[in-house]
Protein backbone atom coordinates (compact mmCIF):
# COMPACT_ATOMS: atom_id res chain seq x y z
CA UNK A 1 0.00 0.00 0.00
CA UNK A 2 0.89 3.60 -0.99
CA UNK A 3 1.99 6.25 2.25
CA UNK A 4 -0.35 7.98 4.33
CA UNK A 5 -0.13 11.08 2.30
CA UNK A 6 -0.16 9.88 -0.47
CA UNK A 7 -2.90 8.28 -0.47
CA UNK A 8 -4.86 11.70 1.02
CA UNK A 9 -3.27 13.23 -1.44
CA UNK A 10 -4.65 11.12 -4.53
CA UNK A 11 -8.24 10.86 -2.68
CA UNK A 12 -8.34 14.23 -2.55
CA UNK A 13 -7.57 14.93 -6.23
CA UNK A 14 -3.64 16.47 -6.11
CA UNK A 15 -2.38 13.47 -7.92
CA UNK A 16 -5.19 11.64 -9.74
CA UNK A 17 -4.18 9.26 -12.63
CA UNK A 18 -6.33 9.81 -15.65
CA UNK A 19 -9.10 7.10 -16.20
CA UNK A 20 -8.11 4.45 -18.43
CA UNK A 21 -9.84 3.60 -21.80
CA UNK A 22 -10.41 0.34 -20.15
CA UNK A 23 -12.39 1.64 -17.33
CA UNK A 24 -14.03 4.67 -19.52
CA UNK A 25 -15.20 1.51 -21.88
CA UNK A 26 -16.66 0.15 -18.27
CA UNK A 27 -18.53 3.07 -17.61
CA UNK A 28 -19.59 3.72 -21.29
CA UNK A 29 -21.22 -0.19 -20.76
CA UNK A 30 -23.08 0.00 -17.41
CA UNK A 31 -24.70 3.67 -18.93
CA UNK A 32 -26.00 2.14 -21.62
CA UNK A 33 -27.23 -0.81 -18.61
CA UNK A 34 -28.65 1.69 -16.58
CA UNK A 35 -30.17 3.37 -19.57
CA UNK A 36 -28.02 6.56 -19.63
CA UNK A 37 -29.06 7.54 -23.06
CA UNK A 38 -32.55 8.84 -21.12
CA UNK A 39 -31.01 10.98 -19.19
CA UNK A 40 -28.63 13.31 -21.33
CA UNK A 41 -32.05 15.26 -22.11
CA UNK A 42 -32.65 16.23 -18.70
CA UNK A 43 -32.24 19.95 -18.05
CA UNK A 44 -31.86 22.08 -15.98
CA UNK A 45 -35.50 22.84 -14.95
CA UNK A 46 -36.55 19.07 -14.26
CA UNK A 47 -33.45 18.01 -12.73
CA UNK A 48 -35.28 14.85 -11.82
CA UNK A 49 -36.30 13.49 -15.22
CA UNK A 50 -36.95 9.34 -15.67
CA UNK A 51 -37.96 7.11 -12.64
CA UNK A 52 -35.97 4.07 -12.95
CA UNK A 53 -34.28 1.73 -11.07
CA UNK A 54 -31.27 -0.28 -12.76
CA UNK A 55 -32.23 -3.83 -13.96
CA UNK A 56 -30.24 -6.94 -12.70
CA UNK A 57 -28.03 -7.58 -16.03
CA UNK A 58 -26.70 -11.56 -14.69
CA UNK A 59 -26.59 -14.04 -11.12
CA UNK A 60 -23.28 -13.26 -9.88
CA UNK A 61 -20.87 -15.33 -8.37
CA UNK A 62 -19.51 -14.79 -4.75
CA UNK A 63 -16.59 -11.60 -4.85
CA UNK A 64 -12.79 -13.88 -4.92
CA UNK A 65 -11.04 -14.33 -1.86
CA UNK A 66 -9.02 -11.00 -0.61
CA UNK A 67 -11.63 -8.49 -2.59
CA UNK A 68 -13.78 -6.17 -1.59
CA UNK A 69 -16.78 -5.26 -3.96
CA UNK A 70 -18.75 -1.88 -3.17
CA UNK A 71 -22.10 -1.32 -5.27
CA UNK A 72 -23.07 2.42 -4.98
CA UNK A 73 -27.43 2.65 -5.13
CA UNK A 74 -29.03 6.25 -6.13
CA UNK A 75 -30.15 8.63 -8.49
CA UNK A 76 -28.59 10.87 -11.23
CA UNK A 77 -26.09 12.76 -8.24
CA UNK A 78 -24.46 9.50 -7.75
CA UNK A 79 -24.73 8.55 -11.58
CA UNK A 80 -22.92 11.71 -11.77
CA UNK A 81 -25.13 13.89 -13.74
CA UNK A 82 -24.03 17.24 -14.18
CA UNK A 83 -25.67 20.16 -16.79
CA UNK A 84 -23.56 22.85 -18.84
CA UNK A 85 -25.95 25.18 -21.24
CA UNK A 86 -28.89 23.55 -20.02
CA UNK A 87 -27.80 20.27 -21.35
CA UNK A 88 -27.65 17.71 -18.60
CA UNK A 89 -25.34 13.99 -18.72
CA UNK A 90 -23.13 12.01 -16.83
CA UNK A 91 -19.89 12.43 -16.27
CA UNK A 92 -17.35 9.70 -16.65
CA UNK A 93 -15.79 10.93 -13.40
CA UNK A 94 -17.72 11.39 -10.99
CA UNK A 95 -17.75 10.81 -7.30
CA UNK A 96 -17.94 7.31 -8.03
CA UNK A 97 -15.10 7.19 -10.20
CA UNK A 98 -13.10 9.58 -8.16
CA UNK A 99 -13.94 6.85 -5.12
CA UNK A 100 -12.96 4.31 -7.10
CA UNK A 101 -10.06 5.77 -7.65
CA UNK A 102 -8.66 6.85 -3.92
CA UNK A 103 -9.44 3.56 -2.61
CA UNK A 104 -7.70 1.99 -6.29
CA UNK A 105 -4.32 3.95 -4.64
CA UNK A 106 -4.80 2.20 -0.87
CA UNK A 107 -6.00 -1.00 -2.26
CA UNK A 108 -5.01 -1.73 -6.18
CA UNK A 109 -7.61 -3.97 -7.84
CA UNK A 110 -8.30 -5.60 -4.90
CA UNK A 111 -11.51 -3.36 -4.59
CA UNK A 112 -14.02 -2.20 -7.02
CA UNK A 113 -17.25 0.16 -6.64
CA UNK A 114 -19.94 -0.01 -9.16
CA UNK A 115 -22.11 2.81 -10.22
CA UNK A 116 -25.91 1.81 -10.06
CA UNK A 117 -27.11 5.11 -9.73
CA UNK A 118 -30.12 6.02 -12.23
CA UNK A 119 -31.70 9.67 -12.69
CA UNK A 120 -34.72 10.42 -11.21
CA UNK A 121 -35.05 7.49 -8.95
CA UNK A 122 -36.02 6.91 -5.40
CA UNK A 123 -35.51 4.97 -2.64
CA UNK A 124 -38.89 2.90 -3.07
CA UNK A 125 -38.58 2.30 -6.52
CA UNK A 126 -35.29 0.77 -5.78
CA UNK A 127 -37.06 -1.20 -2.94
CA UNK A 128 -39.82 -2.62 -5.31
CA UNK A 129 -37.97 -2.72 -8.47
CA UNK A 130 -39.94 -0.19 -10.00
CA UNK A 131 -38.28 1.04 -13.36
CA UNK A 132 -39.05 1.61 -16.90
CA UNK A 133 -38.47 -2.30 -17.82
CA UNK A 134 -38.67 -5.39 -15.99
CA UNK A 135 -37.07 -4.77 -12.92
CA UNK A 136 -36.00 -7.17 -9.76
CA UNK A 137 -37.06 -5.97 -6.54
CA UNK A 138 -34.49 -4.66 -4.07
CA UNK A 139 -34.50 -8.38 -2.12
CA UNK A 140 -33.69 -9.80 -5.79
CA UNK A 141 -31.22 -8.04 -6.21
CA UNK A 142 -29.33 -8.93 -3.01
CA UNK A 143 -30.26 -12.38 -3.12
CA UNK A 144 -27.64 -12.36 -6.57
CA UNK A 145 -25.27 -9.44 -5.08
CA UNK A 146 -21.73 -10.36 -4.44
CA UNK A 147 -20.74 -6.91 -2.83
CA UNK A 148 -19.45 -6.45 0.45
CA UNK A 149 -20.95 -3.00 1.08
CA UNK A 150 -24.03 -0.99 -0.56
CA UNK A 151 -24.28 2.46 0.07
CA UNK A 152 -27.85 4.20 -0.60
CA UNK A 153 -27.83 8.12 -1.92
CA UNK A 154 -31.29 9.18 -2.06
CA UNK A 155 -34.16 12.05 -1.35
CA UNK A 156 -33.83 14.97 -4.31
CA UNK A 157 -36.32 12.92 -6.15
CA UNK A 158 -38.18 12.57 -2.91
CA UNK A 159 -38.22 16.16 -2.74
CA UNK A 160 -39.44 16.48 -6.27
CA UNK A 161 -41.95 13.84 -6.17
CA UNK A 162 -43.46 15.18 -3.16
CA UNK A 163 -43.18 11.93 -1.31
CA UNK A 164 -43.33 12.35 2.51
CA UNK A 165 -40.86 12.31 4.79
CA UNK A 166 -42.42 9.54 6.69
CA UNK A 167 -42.68 7.23 3.20
CA UNK A 168 -38.82 8.21 2.63
CA UNK A 169 -38.01 6.81 6.32
CA UNK A 170 -40.09 3.43 5.80
CA UNK A 171 -38.06 3.22 1.63
CA UNK A 172 -34.68 3.57 3.78
CA UNK A 173 -35.69 1.62 7.11
CA UNK A 174 -35.90 -1.54 4.25
CA UNK A 175 -33.57 -0.91 1.91
CA UNK A 176 -30.95 -1.16 4.96
CA UNK A 177 -32.23 -4.28 6.80
CA UNK A 178 -32.73 -6.26 3.57
CA UNK A 179 -28.92 -5.36 2.77
CA UNK A 180 -28.22 -6.79 6.06
CA UNK A 181 -30.18 -9.46 5.87
CA UNK A 182 -27.87 -10.56 3.01
CA UNK A 183 -24.98 -10.01 4.76
CA UNK A 184 -23.85 -6.81 3.23
CA UNK A 185 -22.36 -3.51 4.97
CA UNK A 186 -24.81 -0.86 4.46
CA UNK A 187 -24.07 2.83 4.01
CA UNK A 188 -26.64 5.67 3.93
CA UNK A 189 -25.21 8.61 2.50
CA UNK A 190 -27.37 12.10 2.41
CA UNK A 191 -27.75 13.88 -0.57
CA UNK A 192 -26.11 16.98 -1.48
CA UNK A 193 -28.24 20.52 -0.55
CA UNK A 194 -30.27 21.87 -3.59
CA UNK A 195 -29.79 25.65 -4.19
CA UNK A 196 -33.20 26.66 -4.02
CA UNK A 197 -34.73 27.37 -0.52
CA UNK A 198 -38.16 25.80 -1.06
CA UNK A 199 -36.68 22.99 -2.61
CA UNK A 200 -33.75 22.88 -0.05
CA UNK A 201 -35.98 23.47 3.23
CA UNK A 202 -38.36 19.93 2.19
CA UNK A 203 -34.99 18.18 1.14
CA UNK A 204 -33.50 18.84 4.60
CA UNK A 205 -36.47 16.93 6.20
CA UNK A 206 -35.69 14.07 4.02
CA UNK A 207 -31.72 14.47 4.98
CA UNK A 208 -33.03 13.90 8.87
CA UNK A 209 -34.76 10.89 7.73
CA UNK A 210 -31.65 9.49 6.37
CA UNK A 211 -30.13 10.33 8.98
CA UNK A 212 -32.50 9.02 11.91
CA UNK A 213 -32.16 5.10 9.65
CA UNK A 214 -28.74 5.37 10.44
CA UNK A 215 -28.89 6.19 13.84
CA UNK A 216 -31.74 3.92 14.97
CA UNK A 217 -29.96 1.11 12.41
CA UNK A 218 -26.74 1.61 13.66
CA UNK A 219 -25.16 2.24 10.15
CA UNK A 220 -22.38 4.30 9.17
CA UNK A 221 -23.63 7.63 7.39
CA UNK A 222 -21.79 10.06 4.69
CA UNK A 223 -23.07 13.19 5.55
CA UNK A 224 -23.19 15.33 2.29
CA UNK A 225 -25.58 17.16 3.18
CA UNK A 226 -24.01 18.49 6.32
CA UNK A 227 -20.21 18.74 4.52
CA UNK A 228 -21.76 20.94 1.42
CA UNK A 229 -24.04 23.25 3.34
CA UNK A 230 -21.03 24.79 5.76
CA UNK A 231 -19.09 25.14 2.56
CA UNK A 232 -19.16 28.92 2.03
CA UNK A 233 -21.02 29.53 -1.65
CA UNK A 234 -21.40 25.94 -1.97
CA UNK A 235 -24.66 27.31 -4.67
CA UNK A 236 -21.35 28.30 -6.96
CA UNK A 237 -20.91 24.38 -7.17
CA UNK A 238 -24.05 23.52 -8.31
CA UNK A 239 -24.39 23.20 -12.33
CA UNK A 240 -28.09 23.61 -11.83
CA UNK A 241 -31.18 22.80 -9.04
CA UNK A 242 -30.03 19.57 -8.33
CA UNK A 243 -26.51 18.10 -9.63
CA UNK A 244 -23.09 19.25 -8.18
CA UNK A 245 -20.07 20.58 -10.98
CA UNK A 246 -17.04 18.55 -11.33
CA UNK A 247 -15.04 19.41 -8.63
CA UNK A 248 -18.09 19.41 -6.10
CA UNK A 249 -18.40 15.22 -6.76
CA UNK A 250 -14.53 15.41 -6.11
CA UNK A 251 -14.83 16.99 -2.61
CA UNK A 252 -18.62 14.24 -2.34
CA UNK A 253 -15.51 11.56 -2.88
CA UNK A 254 -13.40 12.72 -0.72
CA UNK A 255 -16.36 12.59 2.34
CA UNK A 256 -17.47 9.27 0.80
CA UNK A 257 -13.85 7.82 1.25
CA UNK A 258 -13.17 8.96 4.75
CA UNK A 259 -16.43 6.32 5.44
CA UNK A 260 -15.49 3.98 3.45
CA UNK A 261 -11.74 3.63 3.88
CA UNK A 262 -11.58 2.28 6.69
CA UNK A 263 -14.81 -0.38 6.39
CA UNK A 264 -12.87 -1.65 3.18
CA UNK A 265 -9.17 -2.06 5.17
CA UNK A 266 -11.34 -3.92 7.43
CA UNK A 267 -12.92 -6.37 5.58
CA UNK A 268 -9.46 -6.93 3.45
CA UNK A 269 -7.86 -7.91 7.14
CA UNK A 270 -10.33 -9.74 8.00
CA UNK A 271 -9.73 -12.10 4.87
CA UNK A 272 -6.08 -12.68 4.65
Amino acid sequence: MKPLRSRLRRAMGLHRAATSPARLATLAGACALLFCGGLVAATAAAPASASASAPMATLRAAAPAGTVLIEAYGDSTTLGTSCSDHRCGPLAQNAVTWLQDALHDDFGTHVTVTNLGVGGSMASQLLDGICHGRCPTFAARMAVSSAQIVTFNYGINEVMQNQTPEQFYAAETALVKLARAAGKQPVLETSNPMPDPRRNAKLAAMVEMTRRVAAEQHVPLVDQYAYISGMPDWQMQMSDGAHPKPELYRLKARESYAVLDPLVRRLLHDAS
